[in-house]
C-alpha cells in the first residue's frame, strides 16, 4: 500500500477541508473555505491578479512579474464539484501555472449549482472562450487546463466547440479529471480506502446538485462517453491514491484509441489535484506541465 509522509497527511487535511468533506455540510462554508485556503496558498509576490468582467461573470487575469511571453496564454477552469470553487481557490494552481510556464492565466467564475446546474457552467466556459477570441487570441494560442470538475468542463468545452465545428485550442491540460459522472470506474471502489480528499457521498452529492434528472452519461456531462476524434494534444496527470484514477486511465485509453497524442503521468502516494499543495512533488508537476506546453508549440 502506498504510503504518504507526516507532512504531507497534514497537507492531505488542509486540502480535505477545502473539498468539504468535514460534518459540516453548509456549502456557502464550503465556497468562503476554499477562497480562504486559495488565498492562504495561492498568493505570492511573484504573480499579480487583474480582475476582468466577461458579460457580468468575474474572471481574472494571473501574471508572472517578470518578462513573459503574452502571445500564448492558458485558459483555466477550476474544480469544486461544479458547486464549490473560484478564482481565488484556484490561485493554488494558477499562480503554479503563471510562474511555471511564463504564460499569463485566465481564470473565471463559472456559475456553481445547485443554484445553476448543467448547461450553465459551459455556457460560461464558451463565454470565456469567445472573450479571448474577441481579445485577438487565436484558438491556436491557447491551452485549457481543469482540474478536477475543471477537468470535465475543458473536455466540455473542446466537445462544443468541436460540436460547432470551431477551431480548438493548441492543447489540454487536465490535473485528476473527472470525467465519469456514472461513477463505473473500478478505482471508485478499490481506491476508497486510501483517498484522503473524495468519497462516495461527497461524488454523489456533486452529481446530484449538476445534473438533477439527466442522463449523466452524455458526453458534455460525462467527457468519458465523448468522441475525442480530433483533438489536441492532451496532457493527464493523476494521484494513484484517489478514487478517481480510472477517471483518467480510461480517458487516457479512449483518446489513444481515437488517434489523439496524449500522455499520462500517475503520481505514486499522491491525492486528487495534489499539485494545489506547496510541496516538491506538486512543483515537479508543474515543470512537467510547462515541459508538455514548450513542447507543443515547439512542434508547431
Amino acid at each position: 500500500m502506498a504510503r504518504v509522509s507526516k507532512k504531507n497527511q497534514n497537507l492531505m487535511q488542509l486540502i480535505k477541508r477545502a473539498h468539504g468533506l468535514l460534518e459540516n455540510t453548509d456549502i456557502e462554508k464550503h465556497r468562503q473555505s476554499q477562497d480562504h485556503i486559495g488565498v492562504l496558498l495561492g498568493n505570492t509576490k511573484e504573480v499579480s491578479y487583474r480582475e476582468v468582467d466577461i458579460e457580468g461573470m468575474y474572471a481574472e487575469w494571473v501574471s508572472a512579474n517578470r518578462a513573459h511571453g503574452k502571445r500564448q496564454v492558458i485558459l483555466h477552469c477550476h474544480g469544486g464539484g461544479y458547486s464549490t470553487g473560484s478564482s481565488l481557490y484556484a490561485r493554488t494552481l494558477t499562480s503554479k501555472l503563471a510562474t511555471s510556464t511564463s504564460m499569463d492565466v485566465l481564470s473565471f467564475d463559472y456559475r456553481l449549482a445547485p443554484e445553476y446546474p448543467y448547461p450553465a457552467a459551459l455556457e460560461d466556459a464558451m463565454k470565456a472562450w469567445n472573450y479571448l477570441m474577441l481579445q485577438g487570441y487565436g484558438a491556436g494560442d491557447i491551452i485549457v487546463t481543469g482540474d478536477s470538475a475543471g477537468g470535465n468542463l475543458a473536455l466540455a468545452l473542446v466537445l462544443r466547440l468541436k460540436e460547432e465545428q470551431r477551431f480548438l485550442p493548441r492543447g489540454l491540460v487536465l490535473l485528476s479529471p473527472w470525467t465519469d459522472l456514472t461513477s463505473s470506474g473500478k478505482s471508485f471502489r478499490e481506491k476508497a480506502e486510501l483517498d484522503p480528499v473524495l468519497d462516495e457521498p461527497y461524488i454523489n452529492r456533486m452529481i446530484l446538485a449538476y445534473a438533477p434528472g439527466r442522463n449523466v452519461k452524455q458526453p458534455l456531462i460525462s467527457p468519458l462517453f465523448g468522441d475525442f476524434t480530433g483533438f489536441p494534444s492532451t496532457y493527464i496527470q493523476v494521484g494513484e491514491n484517489e478514487i478517481l484514477l480510472d477517471d483518467s486511465t480510461r480517458l487516457y485509453k479512449a483518446m489513444k484509441q481515437a488517434g489523439v497524442s496524449v500522455r499520462l503521468d500517475s503520481f505514486p502516494g499522491m491525492w486528487h489535484v495534489f499539485q494545489m499543495s506547496p510541496f516538491k512533488t506538486a512543483y515537479d508537476a508543474m515543470d512537467r506541465i510547462a515541459a508538455f506546453i514548450y513542447g507543443i508549440y515547439d512542434c508547431r
